[in-house]
């Protein structure tokens, strides 16, 4: 290996010969100072600190600092087993979404025709994203900033899966939030009768009937109390009321307190608050020691939510009315087909379910073993997670079949979607069974266990991407770290707990990561397949798994899944709609709002990449091919893969590096009259000279 120094003194190189080193070596912070004593006649020196040693041959007497090298193996902690792994994939790529969203969404875009362009893009899109992230994470060993190592200039990808990441993480842990306030409301199935302080004269019961006597004090009308006592809902409810079943007044008047708008926050929820506390302990103590501690946590929250799925649809089966149910939920409506809307719902859903972009993947592979069988994990997981959420369909719609026959309504009329379906809908559902508060502790604990795996890979990715990029500060103060991080996101998720927190939910839900992942989505395409080269990527994961890949995923990477969500880009600007919940529609100021947190996650991928160009040396041209190609220190965490990464016999090059036996190394070097210090090597094309 060569290394070229500029000298601004004389305009003259300096020759420095290293053997038995590769520049490919990690270089941590720690520095040694090499004097080299005759003036005349190379010298040998050697840096025993380095794992391999090395062999310095200078002219001339110079001080030189150099960086010693050490294996990042003492620092990447591995799963304890790889089950841990695949269950905390599965746990995080199945979340909420699977339960609440996919189940209307099938139904409303063409039953089981829905079904087809679903699995279209799980296999041009959801798999070849999922192996292509798992991939990168098991081979670098690094998180989700550290990771572009690969090609510096997108680093700005990795801030923005952190920050997304982040903000997820703000009003995710309030769902999780109201799930535990069910579970503590669950002994007494409090929303299935009419009998509460909140209810309103409007409030129906699930025979129709109620007998109410209740002092209400409506949210909206606080100066209005009423002393009214109902024989039957039906024949003298007030005009001032429309009618609402016991579980939306409870949802409404008892767990939100919901106001007027986003502009009317009101007072705080305290016993949403509490919750809210209680679910950042929970998630602080199963994260505190990364992958040690979570990895053991997925044990039940990964299993149980199928447990308690197979108990809803054994039970929900032998309901009156499920089987109609389940037919409304797969019969299918060919002529959906037709609609661009319902292929881009199928695509938008297989982005939002799968977990790829959000960085998580990248950070749970991370911790893999090098010679995992990454194939195996990146088909199954995202079949699971797809089969996952038709399971959920068919639970969902059997208790909705059911509600339907008892309360002799039409299944559209019942059917809803997101906390609606979870928090209304299917609370009454639960209600009506025998032994109700027993399933309604179930259906709750199987919310929080869905939820708070999900919420475990979102924080570990923010986590581990800084600690990661700023590891001599950060790596020996991990637990205060994180401990740190939930406390700050506990408070920036307290406006999500007052009277108006759920406009606040709804809006950080709709603006803080659709285009976020689509854009993160196509920059990891192009950064890997054309940048670094999909060869050489192919080449990385055959040294992983002893197999080249298949011809399909070159395909894909290259092509077909870059120019799907360059569609999908496109249909969603097109059929972009101003934020409502249910009849509210959100001010302008709240609208800048939303748009701003899409921003703030992706504004940091051109800024990130300006800021890598400014600080290289020479031409802009030469400037950005330093940027695109992969550091000096890219590569396997081990020394003994690092080894077999460069000494392996086939070695294809991207279009921003040759190989050649002996390659060439621009050292940007601050030089002074006593010593030369070394800042940065990346490879030279041939030809090139180090200015």
């Amino acid at each position: 290996m060569r290394i070229l120094f500029y000298s601004r003194h004389g305009m003259s190189n300096y020759l420095l010969r290293m053997s038995r080193i590769s520049p490919a070596l990690p270089c941590f912070v720690w520095q040694h100072k090499l004097r080299m004593a005759d003036s005349n006649q190379y010298s040998e020196l050697s840096t025993h600190d380095c794992k391999n040693g090395a062999v310095c041959l200078l002219p001339h007497s110079k001080s030189v600092t150099v960086k010693s090298c050490k294996s990042r193996e003492t620092t990447r902690s591995t799963w304890s087993r790889q089950l841990e792994f695949f269950l905390s994939c599965v746990g995080y790529a199945v979340g909420l979404g699977n339960i609440w969203r996919f189940p209307y969404l099938c139904y409303k875009s063409g039953g089981g025709a829905f079904l087809i362009p679903y699995f279209t893009f799980l296999i041009i899109c959801g798999m070849p994203l999922f192996l292509l992230e798992m991939s990168l994470g098991q081979f670098g060993s690094l998180g989700s900033i550290a990771i572009w190592k690969i090609s510096p200039i997108f680093k700005g990808l990795g801030y923005g899966m952190a920050i997304v990441s982040l903000i997820t993480c703000i009003y995710y842990n309030v769902i999780i939030a109201w799930a535990l306030y069910y579970i503590y409301q669950s002994y007494s199935v409090s929303w299935s009768s009419c009998e509460n302080p909140w209810n309103t004269p409007g409030c129906v019961s699930q025979d129709g009937t109620t007998v109410v006597s209740s002092n209400f004090s409506s949210v909206n009308s606080p100066e209005e109390l009423f002393n009214i006592t109902y024989a039957n809902s039906s024949s003298a409810l007030s005009s001032n009321f429309s009618k609402m079943t016991s579980s939306e007044e409870f949802w409404l008047f008892n767990v939100l307190q919901q106001s007027t708008g986003i502009e009317d926050l009101g007072s705080f929820q305290w016993p949403l608050v509490f919750s809210l506390f209680i679910a950042w302990i929970l998630v602080f103590v199963c994260v505190m020691r990364g992958i040690k501690s979570s990895g053991k946590v997925v044990y039940v929250t990964a299993t149980l939510p199928y447990v308690v799925l197979l108990c809803f649809l054994i039970r929900g089966l032998t309901l009156p009315g499920a089987s109609s149910g389940i037919l409304f939920f797969l019969s299918p409506k060919w002529e959906k087909l037709l609609s661009f809307k319902v292929w881009g719902d199928a695509a938008t859903q297989i982005f939002y379910s799968n977990g790829t972009a959000w960085g998580a993947l990248l950070t749970m592979a991370s911790h893999n073993r090098f010679k995992n069988n990454v194939y195996r994990d990146s088909l199954v997981i995202p079949l699971i997670n797809c089969g996952t959420s038709i399971l959920a369909g068919l639970v969902v719609f059997s208790l909705l079949g059911f509600m339907a026959y008892e309360t002799g309504k039409s299944i559209e009329d019942v059917v809803s979607e997101g906390p609606g379906l979870a928090f209304v809908v299917y609370p009454e559902a639960i209600s009506r069974l025998p032994v109700s508060p027993a399933w309604a502790f179930l259906f709750f604990f199987m919310l929080l266990a869905v939820g708070l795996d999900t919420q475990f890979g979102e924080v570990e990715t923010t986590i581990s991407a800084l600690i990661d990029e700023y590891a001599s500060f950060l790596q020996k103060r991990k637990t205060l770290f994180t401990a740190c991080i939930c406390i700050l996101l506990f408070f920036l998720g307290l406006p999500c707990v007052t009277q108006g927190g759920i406009y606040v939910v709804q809006l950080m839900d709709w603006y803080s990561a659709a285009f976020s992942l689509m854009f993160f989505s196509l920059f990891e395409t192009i950064a890997i397949a054309w940048v670094y080269g999909v060869d050489r990527f192919f080449h990385d994961i055959s040294l992983m798994t002893q197999k080249m890949p298949s011809v399909w995923w070159k395909l894909c990477w290259c092509y077909i899944t870059p120019a799907t969500i360059t569609f999908l880009l496109f249909f969603i600007f097109i059929n972009h709609t101003s934020i409502t919940y249910d009849d509210y529609v959100y001010p302008s100021w709240s609208i800048a709002i939303g748009w701003s947190l899409a921003l703030c996650s992706i504004a940091p991928i051109p800024i990130v990449a300006f800021w890598m160009l400014l600080r290289e040396k020479g031409s802009f041209k030469q400037r950005l091919i330093n940027c695109l190609r992969p550091t000096s220190d890219w590569g396997p965490a081990l020394e003994e893969h690092r080894t077999l990464y460069r000494k392996s016999k086939t070695v294809v090059s991207s279009r921003f590096e040759q190989n050649s036996m002996e390659r060439k190394l621009c050292v940007n070097a601050s030089m002074t009259k006593d010593s030369i210090v070394i800042q940065r090597d990346v490879p030279l094309l041939q030809n090139e000279s180090c200015i």
